[in-house]
């Protein structure tokens, strides 16, 4: 049964580039989602990404309890493709056009490939994008915020990992924390790691971004090796799809809890992973400060300090599922998935 309410897939009237927009839910309110710019072999591996990534979303909203529904864009960009600088705003045009003929029924923000700039070319377009330049009316770049959900979630894993044991002022000072990716996220998670005193474990396939490990005292490894370090937690701060039923044997980490979407490829590594007792933190609920703080600024128009407060809110409702988890016995991946769907009246 196709699960989506709507997707649009055209070719750029500038560029003539697939530009696939999928809507999979407005029932909580408009569909919002970040607007993805990368290399496919095929685009219809990017309107693959779509799909996956608009549900993501539906369900990051959902249990996040905000009035939103989830989407995404996605400009499939054939290997090799580069941009000139005109071209990369012709883009950015055939992007804002499509979501404009949409009507409000979704609205774009930045994600891999896009940042704060991209969505003010996009408005040039349409008034239906978030996190724009602060000076533009916006809530400029969400990495922060992202970052901030992240530490946020991280403390309540420390205090699923030290049940029974009293509640730590500094509960990441000490712990061996890998993570994987240090892109726009991940470099503020590691320099936010530093400061708390975590023993940092770092790497990423970019090799450029091993000078800001070694700025922070992270020990640098290969994504391969990180994976299979001995970890309190892996923090998969990257793509997608990084926890495989293959990967799974492999970890010797005690949980894992990150911003990378979709990070559990089907139910089966949920059950691996509970089964060696690796504690997971749904990617849904770990991952939302950005979207908690954009939607708090822009739609909301709460201070800054209200909408850094709803973000730290992530500690407690994570810390709420991995309660109801344990006590039913299974992993947190099907506790969030029924919350989700209760919430979404299904």
């Amino acid at each position: 049964m196709f699960a989506h309410e709507e997707v649009v897939i055209r070719a750029g009237v500038r560029t003539g580039l697939p530009i696939i927009i999928a809507v999979h839910s407005t029932v909580l309110g408009p569909a919002g989602g970040g607007c993805r710019v990368s290399h496919y072999a095929d685009w219809r591996d990017g309107l693959t990404d779509a799909l996956r990534l608009s549900q993501a979303m539906t369900d990051k909203c959902a249990i996040a309890g905000l009035d939103a529904g989830g989407g995404k864009t996605v400009v499939a960009l054939p290997e090799g493709y580069t941009f000139t600088a005109e071209s990369r705003r012709e883009m950015l045009h055939d992007v804002g056009d499509v979501v404009h003929s949409m009507r409000g029924r979704y609205s774009t923000a930045p994600d891999v490939g896009t940042g704060p700039e991209d969505m003010a070319v996009i408005k040039e377009r349409t008034p239906h994008v978030f996190c724009t330049p602060a000076e533009l009316g916006g809530s400029g770049d969400s990495s922060p915020a992202t970052a901030t959900g992240v530490m946020a979630a991280l403390a309540a894993v420390c205090a699923c990992l030290d049940k029974g044991a009293a509640l730590k002022t500094a509960p990441l000072k000490g712990r061996r924390v890998g993570v994987l990716g240090l892109g726009h996220v991940g470099s503020h998670l590691v320099r936010r790691l530093a400061a708390e005193g975590a023993n940092i474990f770092a790497a990423d396939v970019d090799q450029a971004r091993r000078q800001l490990a070694g700025e922070v005292g992270a020990t640098w490894l290969t994504p391969d090796e990180l994976v299979e370090a001995e970890l309190d937690i892996l923090v998969p701060a990257a793509m997608g799809g990084l926890l495989t039923k293959e990967l799974v044997p492999r970890l010797r980490c005690a949980a894992v809890a990150g911003p990378a979407n979709n990070q559990i490829t089907s139910p089966e590594v949920a059950r691996l992973l509970h089964e060696r007792g690796i504690l997971w933190a749904p990617d849904d609920i770990v991952s939302a400060g950005g979207a908690i703080y954009a939607h708090s600024v822009e739609l909301r128009h709460l201070p800054v300090q209200e909408a850094n407060a709803r973000v730290a809110e992530i500690a407690e409702r994570l810390g709420e599922v991995l309660d109801l988890a344990e006590q039913d016995g299974v992993s947190p991946y099907f506790t969030v998935r029924e919350l989700t769907r209760t919430r979404l009246g299904r």
